[in-house]
């Protein structure tokens, strides 16, 4: 008989392998999760920019041109994750700016004008409207 017993717990190599799976999961969905996060940010900037154009197309409807003034030009979006600015206003034109005060290469800007064209800068510009 082997009175024997073998201790119990996790032995070091176990425990490694542990971490090392964590830490492969890790790497995978945190940039899932950062693109994620940047995404929620830009719908605050699209909604920033929407108030913005819907204020200077309700401006238009009651006087004759659009207007450069700060009521209408709101500076910062809903959640302040983007300050926004009118530029080229004049009395039929008007483009409004969404500059994020984050770092987000793949939008770097997104802009709209009076007619609704919808653009946008950064290395992924094509999907910044779109997601």
């Amino acid at each position: 008989m082997n009175t024997f017993k073998r201790p119990a717990g996790f032995t070091l190599i176990e425990l490694m392998i542990v971490v090392a799976m964590i830490g492969i999961l890790a790497s995978i969905a945190y940039p899932s999760y950062t693109e994620y996060v940047a995404r929620a940010k830009r719908a605050d900037g699209k909604a920033g920019i929407l108030q913005v154009q819907l204020a200077q197309e309700k401006w238009r409807a009651n006087n004759t041109s659009y207007s450069s003034a700060a009521t209408v030009c709101i500076t910062p979006s809903p959640d302040g994750h983007y300050t926004i600015s009118c530029s080229n206003v004049t009395g039929t034109t008007y483009t409004v700016t969404a500059t994020p005060n984050f770092t987000d290469a793949k939008c770097t800007t997104l802009v709209i004008d009076e007619q609704g064209n919808k653009t946008a800068t950064g290395s992924d510009s094509a999907n910044c409207w779109g997601k």
